[in-house]
């Protein structure tokens, strides 16, 4: 039976991943992509290096993020969260930016057992004289589903 997910729920899906798929919209085309997050405070925490997917959320600010358990065809669960994107730079970057890694860490350990050290040790690479786009999908709603059987 597929059921919706109340917003505890939802919100449960969030805290306990940190792996989604990001859709925005590039010269009228629909895009999804894998990204790291990390959800604080009614807020997603991301970080990117300059390139297409920035590109196109400084354009249309409007983007959802799909996170999902997947168990089986009989067995999953699955939200959307619809947000706006908010660039930050300087203090407020680097603090989101702790905040996200110190996450992760907590996150990777509760549910993998293993520690990392650095940030690079999760998420895609960003050259090293690269400052990364630090951002937020500020959450407007989120919807979610699940089916058991």
């Amino acid at each position: 039976m597929i059921k919706n997910l109340d917003k505890a729920d939802c919100q449960l899906l969030l805290k306990q991943n940190y792996i989604g798929h990001l859709g925005y919209i590039y010269k009228n085309k629909p895009y999804v992509i894998p990204i790291t997050y990390f959800y604080k405070d009614n807020r997603i925490i991301c970080y990117s290096g300059e390139g297409h997917k920035i590109d196109a959320m400084r354009k249309h600010a409007p983007i959802t993020l799909e996170v999902s358990n997947i168990n089986s065809v009989s067995h999953w669960q699955s939200i959307a969260v619809h947000g706006t994107y908010e660039e930050f730079e300087g203090s407020a970057a680097k603090v989101l930016l702790h905040d996200f890694s110190l996450g992760i860490k907590d996150i990777i350990l509760n549910k993998e057992q293993r520690d990392l050290n650095f940030i690079s040790e999760f998420s895609a690479k960003i050259a090293k004289n690269d400052i990364p786009i630090v951002f937020v999908i500020n959450i407007e709603n989120i919807t979610g589903k699940m089916r058991r059987q």
